[in-house]
């Protein structure tokens, strides 16, 4: 089961897709899209990924923080994201620390759902019924954007 709507979002500190160290901190004051997802380079985690590389520049605009999560390790992230010309970072969990934080661990890797966090630090939508390809227009019209 998801976490609800008005929890305050588990803190975290991970590697991105570069090596990066990335904390939920890093974003106080701004909206972050949070999306779990299960496997790097598959069908449906691609699609996924390429309606938010798509819809970046509606995020920017917004000043919307995307972050993609999975248990995939840096280097299948970096193979992903140079496959696809992704634009946003991904987070490697890979010892499940934030999929079990956000309760989405689907046993050995993260269930597809999907947080948006406001700047203050709290769930403000869950999205656990993600459509892959729509999915960036999605999360912009439960923002009403």
């Amino acid at each position: 089961m998801a976490l609800a709507v008005g929890t305050v979002a588990p803190a975290f500190t991970t590697k991105d897709t570069n090596g990066n160290t990335v904390s939920l901190s890093d974003f106080a004051g701004k909206t972050v899209v949070l999306y779990f997802y299960p496997k790097d380079d598959t069908p449906g985690c691609t699609k996924q990924a390429c309606s938010f590389r798509d819809a970046k520049d509606k995020y920017v605009s917004k000043g919307i923080v995307v972050l993609g999560v999975s248990a995939d390790d840096e280097v299948a992230h970096q193979a992903f994201t140079s496959k696809y010309s992704l634009n946003f970072p991904l987070l490697a969990d890979t010892d499940k620390s934030i999929i079990k934080a956000y309760d989405v661990d689907g046993g050995g890797y993260a269930k597809r759902v999907t947080y948006i966090i406001d700047g203050d630090g709290k769930i403000i939508h869950v999205d656990a019924n993600v459509n892959t390809p729509t999915h960036a227009d999605d999360v912009l019209t439960a923002l009403g954007l």
